[in-house]
């Protein structure tokens, strides 16, 4: 769903940035998580991926979700196999958030796909997907901004700010990030 004209609906008095349905759909499910997900010890993980499920997250086998998770909006989010959301994780999916096989997502990072139009007198919402690669891992308290892309392998470092395009097997540190080096994993 795309943002509503910030011209037509004037968010800066207080206006929507997005349509009733989807104000609806996020109330729902905000509330089905309170109740039924968000006090669930880690065991329950099979419950939490069926609840998102139900709201539309394509979420492939094996892939885990802790129960303080926050995702804003369950249709907009893709997790591959083995992938994971760790605790307190912040997916602030305006747009799609696509999270690559064996990625990790550690605690407290923040996955934000919107931000707004600086220039535009109305504060016009824009959103942006960000597309997170196989292997790679977000550490803790990270932040990846919108239109980001990981690759695979890449590693963001602790709470470094990601506003563009991170190389494969890339490490980057700080904010903005930087590249300081290049991953390399050993074989099994």
């Amino acid at each position: 769903m795309s943002p509503l004209d910030a011209a037509s609906v004037r968010p800066l008095e207080g206006g929507p940035s997005f349509s009733l349905s989807n104000r609806l759909t996020r109330l729902s499910f905000i509330v089905v998580w309170l109740v039924l997900a968000r006090w669930t010890p880690r065991v329950m993980n099979p419950w939490r991926v069926f609840l998102l499920r139900l709201f539309g997250a394509r979420i492939a086998p094996g892939a885990m979700i802790y129960s303080s998770v926050r995702v804003w909006l369950p249709s907009n989010l893709e997790m591959a196999e083995q992938a994971s959301l760790g605790p307190g994780v912040d997916c602030y999916n305006m747009d799609l958030v696509r999270i690559g096989a064996y990625t990790v997502i550690s605690q407290r990072a923040v996955l934000c796909a919107g931000t707004h139009a600086i220039g535009d007198r109305n504060f016009q919402l824009v959103t942006r997907p960000i597309v997170i690669g196989e292997r790679a891992w977000v550490a803790a308290e990270a932040f990846v901004g919108p239109g980001v892309s990981i690759g695979d392998e890449a590693v963001l470092g602790a709470r470094a700010c990601a506003f563009g395009h991170l190389d494969p097997r890339g490490v980057y540190v700080g904010n903005p990030a930087r590249k300081i080096k290049e991953r390399k994993l050993e074989a099994l």
